[in-house]
């Protein structure tokens, strides 16, 4: 699948090519697309990946959206924002401002790259289709008549136009169940599909049924399009699932699609955007952490310094997350290291061992030895997916790898005095149970923040990475407190005569 250093989706033969807009020499002539055929073109491995990340960036966010029930305005609102940002798709009209043939190809590969991420397991395949039916449903909604009109033109349903003798036969029928049409009756068409074809609209009683057919205005025409569009795509995805294990001998792509079906559990849009703080930040010592850790920490976070503080040790991978995840605040070389001496200090951990095994591997998260690489803090995707944490652990997400009981202490314990109360813990275990780890993180932020249910951490973004957390919870802290508020740093303790 990928000759060289360049890729290429090789199935010409099995679905055909793309068309061609004449009149605007668009490749893709329409800006709604139902991903019938797959990508023809010659892609690298980057931008083979740098597409699907866009594209799960958006659909993390709609299923973020749909797992904190907001409004279907405020799914729009919100979904349009991230379309802006990382999947633009502008109308035809914007041909000379915008290169069209660019975001639509974008649009097109980013979409079939995620079909191979999301194939692989049918809880996956169902969280797919309905990220992206609603995707299609905020671009549909948004697309002008004219350019809808020739878009559903290109496809082939299976609706049948009802005739003007057919309508007057059926006129007080169809008027018992859409009574608000009288007015405008005769204006507006109607469609005969098989009644299957809308089953949500069955299910609300909107359509009249005669003989296997459901009598559809053009007012509801929207229903026949999604589900049609929901149902293609399940079948596409079965296909695509079956064809799956010839992809088993290309080491380069089965990384990338598994990363990128990890990162729809822990909301990617934010993975990929941390960096680390300025020279100019605030500074960060070893005395404030344990003031920070009460009013700004992630329960990821707190969990692991509350485990240090009782038992002043951390085993390896617990030592490794968060001790990047200071490094990441912006603690110091010098300060990490007077932070991790007092916190073994009286446990089992004597000064000299600190000394000879744990002061090398603090020295290596900051690129000190070994290869000295320059090591980021753990985003939300690393933390839920990497391995499960054992009985004497204390790394991980608690949202992920916690039970219910252990959870709920977790939760009450840490969060109780910041608003926290046993009420939240139903909508917290239905948002787990639904794998939706991040969401459940975000909304203890939003209670414990007193912000408003869907704002998130800002913009409606969900958590992705624990120093987003802290870094957003610090700035609401410092607005509002006023221009002239300081962090609390009168935490008196001697000095440490072992500092080097």
């Amino acid at each position: 699948m990928f000759p060289g250093s360049r890729t290429t989706t090789n199935a010409a033969a099995a679905w055909g090519s793309a068309s061609v807009n004449l009149q605007l020499n668009l490749k893709y002539p329409h800006r709604l697309n139902f991903y019938s055929d797959p990508p023809l073109d010659e892609i690298t491995l980057e931008e083979f990946e740098s597409c699907a990340i866009d594209r799960i960036r958006v659909l993390s966010e709609i299923e973020s959206s749909l797992a904190r029930n907001r409004s279907p305005e405020e799914l729009k609102v919100v979904t349009e924002a991230q379309l802006r940002k990382y999947l633009p798709l502008e109308p035809d009209t914007a041909h000379k401002a915008f290169d069209l043939n660019n975001q639509r190809k974008r649009d097109h590969l980013g979409h079939f790259v995620l079909r191979l991420a999301f194939c692989r397991s049918e809880d996956l395949r169902r969280r797919f289709v309905n990220t992206e039916l609603e995707l299609f449903r905020v671009r549909y909604n948004s697309t002008a008549k004219e350019e809808l009109e020739k878009f559903l033109a290109s496809l082939d349903f299976a609706w049948e136009r009802v005739g003007q003798s057919e309508l007057d036969n059926l006129k007080e029928d169809l008027l018992t169940v859409h009574p608000t049409l009288a007015k405008s009756w005769g204006t507006g068409s109607w469609y005969k599909v098989p009644w299957i074809s809308v089953p949500d609209l069955v299910a609300r009683r909107k359509v009249l049924l005669k003989g296997g057919k459901a009598y559809v205005p053009s007012s509801e025409q929207s229903s026949i399009v999604l589900n049609e569009f929901k149902d293609r795509l399940i079948k596409s995805l079965d296909m695509t699932a079956k064809a799956l294990p010839r992809l088993d001998e290309d080491d380069r792509i089965l990384p990338i699609l598994s990363h990128l079906s990890e990162g729809m559990l822990a909301g990617l849009q934010s993975d990929y955007g941390f960096t680390a703080p300025s020279e100019n930040s605030t500074e960060i010592r070893a005395d404030m952490i344990d003031e920070l850790a009460r009013s700004h920490f992630p329960l990821c976070m707190r969990n692991l310094h509350d485990n240090l503080r009782s038992e002043k040790h951390l085993k390896h991978s617990g030592r490794l997350q968060y001790g990047l995840f200071l490094k990441g605040l912006g603690l110091s070389l010098d300060e990490a290291i007077v932070f991790w001496r007092k916190s073994y200090r009286g446990g089992k951990v004597r000064d000299d061992e600190f000394e000879k095994s744990y002061k090398y591997n603090i020295r290596h998260n900051y690129g000190q030895e070994g290869k000295r690489a320059d090591y980021p803090p753990y985003s939300c995707t690393r933390i839920i997916g990497g391995p499960t944490p054992g009985p004497q652990d204390s790394h991980g997400c608690p949202f992920r790898h916690f039970s219910k009981e252990n959870l709920n202490t977790a939760v009450l314990s840490a969060y109780g005095s910041c608003g926290v109360t046993p009420q939240l813990l139903p909508e917290l275990h239905r948002l787990v149970d639904a794998h939706h780890y991040h969401v459940a993180c975000t909304r203890v932020f939003e209670v414990t923040h007193n912000v408003k249910s869907g704002e998130g951490i800002g913009g409606g973004d969900s958590v992705g990475h624990p120093n987003r957390y802290f870094e957003r919870s610090r700035e609401l802290e410092l607005e509002r407190a006023g221009p002239a508020a300081t962090i609390k740093t009168d935490v008196k303790e001697e000095a440490d005569p072992m500092v080097e």
